[in-house]
């Protein structure tokens, strides 16, 4: 299948084989196009004695450690065809992922969010309330991975304000006002976990104490970026869910996993509970002592694909998190392919994530 066959199905429609046969031959032509155009990766190859003939399944193909993109300039484009340069999140001091964007890539990452967010949404662009303050966005040719993730769901979005103030304050006045100019319609709020919580929920506390409330009922919120500060306060999914709609009303809530290296290919969330692989990628558990593949249910390293990444070798990489697959075509909510959880980071690895790397300065 090309990247366009994908794109006129339906996300989360393959059944395992059909998706393992459509995901293998676009993979495949993905190392090859990489091989070909960036002579670190083809040196990488060689060195494990990679051979595409060999290879039967995209789970045969070599991965990379996300950690790479952070010590090596790796892309498959010439400069003057690289159109963004985009940054992981990472706390002071950390080196950071560079990912070089061109059109077909940067364009193919924004139409994969489209499809795999709109199943969760609906395809109409509905009023935005972004969780975040708008100074994060400035700096258009070097997004870091909390910008990116702004902008990226900002296209669901017709109307659409801050929450936030460039001091992180909550900007009472134009929440309230924006409420109720939109107060019948259906409302897309997005922002950072540790952030949604610290900023957000905490504040609408403070004021529903002083008699000032906010009907967020009519609210979708997306957030993601990692638990690691919730968890350390004892603050479950199920407590943020039940937090959330006490203090708002706001119930439809969706987390979500993804990451600067594989930008728009992200694992949604259900109203299940879990996250979900869509048809433009997938997670594979590895067992750390050797790297095979582990069994449904078994915990270790995360491995993720993507059929994006046509201008840097980012379609296949091990992540430095952990988790287990939960199951296979087979989520209550019907919609196919595999369903997974995160348990979280590697022990001693890096915190990475744009809510992590926030929360670490509290």
């Amino acid at each position: 299948m090309t990247f366009e066959d994908f794109l006129n199905i339906p996300p989360f429609s393959l059944p395992r084989q059909e998706k393992e046969k459509a995901l293998t031959e676009r993979l495949l032509d993905l190392t090859k196009l990489h091989q070909a155009n960036c002579p670190a990766y083809a040196n990488m190859l060689e060195a494990v004695g990679f051979n595409s003939d060999e290879a039967e399944s995209y789970r045969d193909l070599p991965f990379l450690p996300v950690r790479l993109f952070k010590e090596m300039t790796l892309k498959s484009v010439p400069d003057d065809e690289v159109v963004k340069t985009m940054t992981s999140s990472g706390t002071t001091g950390q080196a950071v992922s560079k990912i070089y964007l061109d059109r077909t890539t940067s364009a193919n990452q924004q139409k994969t969010m489209v499809k795999i967010v709109s199943e969760f949404t609906g395809s109409g662009r509905m009023p935005m309330i972004i969780i975040d303050c708008p100074g994060v966005v400035k700096d258009r040719a070097m997004f870091s991975a909390r910008g990116a993730g702004i902008l990226g769901f900002s296209i669901f979005g017709a109307k659409k304000i801050y929450a936030l103030d460039d001091d992180m304050k909550l900007d009472v006045g134009a929440l309230k006002e924006f409420l109720e100019v939109h107060k019948d319609r259906k409302i897309l709020l997005f922002g950072f976990t540790f952030m949604v919580w610290q900023h957000f929920y905490k504040e609408l506390v403070r004021l529903k104490d002083e008699g000032i409330t906010f009907d967020l009922s009519n609210g979708i919120l997306i957030h993601g970026g990692g638990w690691k500060k919730l968890i350390s306060e004892a603050v479950s999914r199920d407590e943020f869910h039940r937090r959330m709609q006490e203090v708002c009303g706001l119930a439809d809530i969706h987390d979500y996993y993804g990451m600067v290296e594989q930008t728009g290919c992200i694992y949604m969330e259900c109203e299940c509970g879990r996250l979900h692989a869509s048809n433009f990628s997938d997670v594979i558990i590895r067992r750390p002592l050797d790297f095979s593949e582990a069994d449904v249910g078994e915990t270790g390293v995360i491995q993720v694909v993507s059929t994006i990444p046509e201008s840097y070798p980012g379609h296949s990489l091990l992540t430095e998190d952990e988790g287990s697959i939960i199951g296979i075509d087979d989520c209550p909510c019907g919609r196919k392919g595999k369903t997974f959880k995160i348990n979280g980071r590697l022990k001693n690895a890096e915190i990475r994530g744009c809510s992590d790397t926030y929360a670490a300065k509290f």
